[in-house]
């Protein structure tokens, strides 16, 4: 019972993080607090991603500094709900459709990016991608930007139909740090040309 309070207390104290991100009209205010908090979650509490034996000394992930350019406003054009299935291990497979495709990101990021629905009870919003960064500085796999059934909810569209993206929160899937997971990457679709220097990134060797 005890690792289950544990994960539901990480689970909690994610939702409240990017509540309170939802409710700051300062964003590289609340990008500070997204950083600094995760920092301390990854370093400290026992539901970490980051192995325990790698957690004394750790700084917390790695960031590019806040990027303004990188918060964008795009348009949401619906799509056929193209299904998707994705094995994560132990915890069995993981279907998911497309819903959505932004509109607004090709002049910047050189692409746009499939919004996917999660099924199964409840559901949640998934948007994962790749981008020129991946596999350098960045995570091989890609990164997330949002995985409401986690906790990373940045916002709903507001009533035009338009959403603000926000890729300075993209972070890194569990399994970056672990073996121990298995997570969901970016489908073939959402890939961008562009290089979106701005949220998680490697480490920096000195």
């Amino acid at each position: 019972m005890e690792e289950t309070l544990q994960l539901w207390d990480w689970r909690e104290k994610i939702a409240n993080l990017y509540y309170e991100i939802r409710s700051s009209s300062d964003a590289p205010a609340a990008w500070r607090l997204w950083r600094d908090t995760r920092s301390t979650m990854f370093r400290d509490h026992p539901q970490s991603p980051v192995e325990a034996t790698d957690r004394e000394g750790f700084e917390g992930p790695a960031t590019f500094p806040y990027e303004p350019s990188l918060r964008l406003t795009v348009g949401l054009d619906p799509v056929p709900p193209e299904q998707m299935t994705v094995a994560t291990g132990a915890d069995g497979d993981l279907s998911m459709h497309s819903f959505a495709r932004t509109n607004g990101l090709v002049a910047s990021l050189g692409g746009e990016l499939t919004l996917y629905w999660i099924d199964g009870y409840g559901g949640g919003v998934f948007l994962p991608f790749v981008d020129a960064t991946s596999g350098t500085e960045t995570y091989g796999g890609g990164r997330y930007l949002l995985d409401t059934i986690k906790g990373a909810d940045l916002g709903v569209a507001r009533p035009g139909g338009t959403l603000v993206l926000d890729f300075n929160f993209s972070y890194f899937p569990s399994c970056a740090y672990s073996s121990r997971y298995v997570c969901p990457l970016a489908p073939s679709g959402n890939r961008l040309k562009g290089a979106v220097r701005a949220g998680e990134r490697h480490t920096i060797s000195n």
